[in-house]
């Protein structure tokens, strides 16, 4: 199974911190040399089946549009060599529109925009600024009168079962709305961004409703109509040809609102985003490998930057972390993850071993160059 944003693209199985520049033991380059097309979850979010009652297990899909869809938008890229379609939603009454990246990004150097509305108007809008690393945007349409804002509601409290509704303009179908269940929650989910490099949707939403492309940017509410998640992603299935299948396979994935509401605000108030860094760079080891070597599972230590915050709490290229602020240290995109939640200045915890004894360092962030 892959897992692509839309439009699709192919993953890289890299993250931030997962570079292979160093040349060590052997199962380390193959490990390296290996791509994942199976999607991982760092905190393991339980998958169930859409079992309840349908009592339970629905939205009232037409009061939820009713009041949401005018806060949702379809945004229409255009740059030098193509076009492109995606969804967002209004977040702040004067204007501003919260969307993906990869919704935005070809119109970055010099491309246009255009958001169309609920009621058929369309405006042009300019890039207040993006982060590719979340694959989170805000765009800005001149508005002449308040425009309806969609409620954000709250990430933390969703559950496993819930209900949700999804809203947005697949394949160009403006004003769409899908129903189904949040399937599973803290999926962390690596999807291309630009440059080759990629974004990691941390904490992610997993949900049965209807995720095609077009629905990236768009709404993922409860039942009240609040927002909770940003669809970002949708998984593929493998064909007999070698390709993938399109359309909705019952696996996608939003990011939560507790994230797109911090990034959007930096966004709007600064033009940018801060992300803290560990100047660390690390890889999994195979739990034969470890077996082989007599060593720990955990993730291998690749490099680390001169100066930088591990090198200055003591950590060594060759050490095996083993845990991560009390949790068990089992993919790269855990470093990562580390990166986009918490602040510079914030302190990680990483447990590992060196020479066969186990050591605590305690990492403050600093601030990404």
């Amino acid at each position: 199974m892959a897992v692509s944003p839309e439009p699709k693209g192919k993953a890289t199985g890299r993250g931030r911190n997962y570079v292979a520049t160093h040349t060590g033991p052997r199962w380390l380059l193959i490990s390296l040399g290996t791509l994942l097309f199976l999607v991982a979850g760092v905190a393991g979010g339980l998958i169930v089946a859409a079992t309840q009652s349908s009592d339970t297990n629905a939205c009232s899909a037409t009061n939820v549009a009713d009041e949401t869809l005018p806060s949702v938008v379809t945004i229409m890229v255009k740059s030098r060599t193509a076009g492109s379609t995606g969804s967002g939603e209004i977040i702040r009454s004067d204007g501003y529109i919260l969307t993906n990246n990869h919704v935005i990004s070809a119109a970055a150097d010099g491309g246009s925009i255009e958001v169309l509305f609920s009621d058929g108007t369309t405006k042009s809008a300019t890039l207040t600024g993006r982060d590719p690393q979340t694959d989170l945007a805000v765009i800005k349409v001149n508005a002449p009168e308040s425009l309806p804002v969609i409620p954000f509601g709250s990430s933390s409290e969703a559950q496993v079962g819930q209900p949700v509704v999804a809203l947005g303009a697949p394949l160009g179908l403006s004003s769409t709305v899908t129903t189904g269940i949040i399937s599973a929650l803290d999926r962390t989910i690596e999807v291309p961004s630009d440059n080759g490099k990629n974004a990691l949707l941390v904490a992610a939403i997993q949900t049965d409703a209807a995720i095609n492309p077009g629905n990236s940017g768009g709404a993922l509410t409860d039942c009240s109509g609040n927002l909770i998640g940003v669809p970002s992603a949708g998984a593929s299935v493998p064909n007999e040809s070698g390709g993938s299948s399109s359309g909705d396979v019952g696996l996608g994935f939003a990011i939560p609102v507790s994230t797109a509401e911090s990034v959007s605000n930096e966004i709007i108030e600064t033009g940018h985003v801060t992300h803290s860094y560990l100047g660390i760079q690390a890889a999994q080891i195979p739990p034969s490998a470890a077996q082989q070597a007599g060593t720990s599972e955990g993730l291998y230590v690749v490099a680390v930057v001169p100066g930088g915050p591990s090198a200055s709490a003591g950590l060594r290229r060759g050490d095996i972390i083993t845990e991560i602020n009390g949790e068990a240290a089992t993919d790269p995109n855990q470093l990562t993850a580390v990166t986009l939640t918490e602040k510079p200045g914030d302190t990680v915890t990483i447990t590992y071993e060196r020479d066969g004894k186990s050591a605590t360092a305690k990492v403050t962030l600093g601030t990404a160059p």
